[in-house]
């Protein structure tokens, strides 16, 4: 189930109450490739380290001539894992790497028969006006399916 928890322009916060302990969440969290698999991004190889980069082709249908390219920002193990990226980085005719990126922050917190997953996306109101609110509203939606795709892969475990 989840929820949005607050409404504002330049931050997404989601929420999901997964059935999973929180060991195994940040095991889904912080290993790259297991990352790569609820996510749907080729991140195989790979490694989570903070200060570098991670990068891999999307994988979800449509998306394919996407890039996944996100920095590693911070790790506590079994607590919280944040990178940066340029959120609805779509359009292969745009070079993004000008622009300002926004703060993934995934926390993680005991709660009754699992775990509660929060994320939050922040820092879309630095993001060029001409993108800013498709962005944010693509992003919004990804949040959404990106937490039932690891609801699935971590309660199926």
């Amino acid at each position: 189930m989840t929820s949005s928890l607050a409404a504002s322009t330049d931050r997404i916060e989601r929420e999901i109450q997964l059935k999973a302990t929180r060991s195994r969440v940040w095991q889904a969290l912080s290993n790259a490739e297991e990352f790569g698999i609820w996510f749907g991004a080729a991140l195989k190889g790979q490694k989570f380290v903070v200060g570098q980069r991670v990068q891999g082709q999307i994988t979800i249908r449509g998306f394919e001539h996407v890039l996944f390219d996100a920095l590693v920002v911070e790790l506590k193990p079994e607590q919280l894992f944040s990178y940066c990226w340029h959120p609805y980085a779509i359009d292969p005719a745009i070079d993004y790497s000008t622009e300002e990126t926004t703060l993934v922050t995934m926390e993680l917190s005991d709660i009754a028969g699992g775990t509660l997953l929060k994320v939050i996306e922040s820092g879309f109101d630095k993001l060029p006006a001409v993108r800013r609110d498709e962005a944010f509203r693509m992003n919004s939606g990804g949040w959404e399916g990106q937490l039932r795709n690891i609801a699935r892969h971590v309660d199926s475990a």
